[in-house]
């Protein structure tokens, strides 16, 4: 028998696909991050000339593109019901890593200072926001593993890819997006900035590891507290 629409009338009730709220969060901050970087090169380029390289040649405009995307295929992931691929996980311990980096760094030692993001809601959203989002996205969110400290080679690519690329850069054209990297300052003391480098991405990406290994998902913690009968 059927019942209206040609519904077997002794199936169940079909209910309402509803987009999952660690997937919507996700996709809403991806989209945010993304509108907060379209938001300042526009920004810049009304106020004249915009060189690419120079613009997307920052640490924090390139982690935070690198992070955004990373999340947005999670939640695309999600909403689709598909597994995440092995590496996922360890690419995003990275991402949270250099966003822990552009958080801590900017706030310590960057706030107040003349340059930068002029416009103060993406400016928010890139050096404070975010960094704060990632991180506790990846202490909350049960998406996660127990990753090996080995994944901290994986970890240091980028910001080595990074460095080399900007070294060459002020080496050949004169560009650098931080003053401590120009090589007309004395190759002894970028060697320096580089392995400080090196060492803060190593140690915030030692306790993105550790959270993996040693704390709960806090929302794994909250579902079993659910299920607990009272």
């Amino acid at each position: 028998m059927t019942g209206q629409g040609g519904v077997p009338s002794n199936s169940p009730a079909r209910r309402p696909q509803t987009l999952p709220l660690r997937a919507a969060v996700r996709l809403v901050v991806g989209a945010v991050v993304l509108l907060a970087v379209l938001s300042t090169f526009l920004d810049t380029a009304s106020r004249g000339a915009v060189n690419p390289f120079n613009f997307f040649g920052f640490f924090t405009i390139q982690s935070n593109l690198l992070a955004a995307a990373v999340l947005l295929l999670a939640a695309v992931l999600q909403v689709r019901g598909a597994a995440d691929p092995e590496w996922l996980v360890p690419v995003r311990a990275a991402v949270t890593t250099y966003m822990f980096v552009v958080g801590v760094v900017y706030n310590l030692l960057l706030a107040g200072l003349p340059g930068g993001v002029e416009l103060a809601w993406a400016n928010w959203v890139m050096h404070v926001g975010f960094p704060v989002y990632a991180v506790l996205d990846w202490i909350v969110a049960a998406d996660r593993r127990a990753l090996s400290y080995r994944v901290l080679r994986l970890i240091l690519v980028f910001p080595l890819v990074w460095v080399t690329v900007v070294l060459m850069r002020g080496a050949t054209d004169g560009w650098v997006p931080y003053p401590f990297l120009d090589p007309a300052s004395g190759y002894a003391s970028v060697a320096v900035y580089v392995v400080v480098i090196a060492v803060a991405v190593l140690a915030f990406g030692a306790v993105v590891l550790l959270i993996s290994r040693r704390v709960p998902p806090v929302a794994e913690l909250v579902g079993e507290a659910r299920r607990e009968p009272a």
